[in-house]
């Protein structure tokens, strides 16, 4: 019995420890896609924040904030991103993908829908001046040209205000793209959001949830979860 207590106490931290949650909100229909904070689709938006690095170190001046909503189609995100100086490439191209696009200032989600498969999810992606680009991720066995050919018919764009030194990026993206199958309150996804921001060297890089001591953003062991709610 007390070699039994012993491992019970021993198992008490690891079944305490659960992943963090962030909550989508359901939108009645769907609507144009806006990076404006003020539109009411976002006011209604709950949020979650991101300060620290993917090493889990603070990144003064860089506090993140992401909202989300969804429909039965799509799922809506907007990152606000304060900002101490913009890396953009020049001149922007819009009208396609832009490979490699995280060599510069950007917004990125990395999501799932395989709880099992934890190494195949989807990685999207805009900047500032609302370029994009969306990857299909399997870090087993890498999809050829990294995945980035892929395209799942997501929607961005952006709003910058030089003024106040924040940018933000809304992203569309199609239920269909993420998973195959419906959703509903109560879906989960398996998500981490990050940030590339400002030239090198002094380029930071913010993470809502820490990935570990290399700061790799592609650790699927340490996502969190979205939950789509009412």
């Amino acid at each position: 019995m007390k070699l039994l207590a012993a491992l019970l106490v021993l198992m008490l931290p690891v079944a305490a420890q659960t992943p963090q949650t962030a909550i989508s909100k359901r939108m009645k229909n769907d609507a144009a896609l806006t990076a404006d904070p003020n539109d009411p689709m976002w006011k209604k938006a709950p949020l979650v924040v991101a300060v620290n690095n993917a090493k889990g170190e603070p990144t003064p001046g860089h506090r993140t904030e992401i909202r989300s909503r969804w429909t039965e189609k799509n799922l809506y995100f907007l990152f606000t991103c304060p900002y101490e100086q913009l890396y953009m490439i020049a001149p922007p191209v819009t009208d396609k993908e832009t490979n490699k696009l995280w060599e510069h200032d950007a917004a990125e989600i990395f999501i799932g829908a395989d709880f099992v498969n934890i190494w195949q999810y989807k990685e999207f992606q805009v900047s500032p001046q609302s370029e994009w680009v969306d990857l299909d991720i399997d870090r087993k066995t890498p999809k050829p040209e990294g995945g980035w050919k892929w395209d799942s018919g997501f929607i961005v764009t952006a709003k910058l205000d030089p003024a106040k030194k924040i940018w933000y990026g809304a992203m569309k993206i199609p239920v269909s793209s993420v998973t195959d199958k419906a959703v509903k309150e109560g879906t989960e996804f398996r998500v981490n959001y990050y940030r590339f921001q400002g030239p090198p060297p002094k380029r930071a890089n913010i993470a809502w949830l820490p990935t570990g001591p290399t700061g790799n953003h592609h650790i699927p062991e340490k996502f969190g979860l979205l939950k789509l709610e009412k």
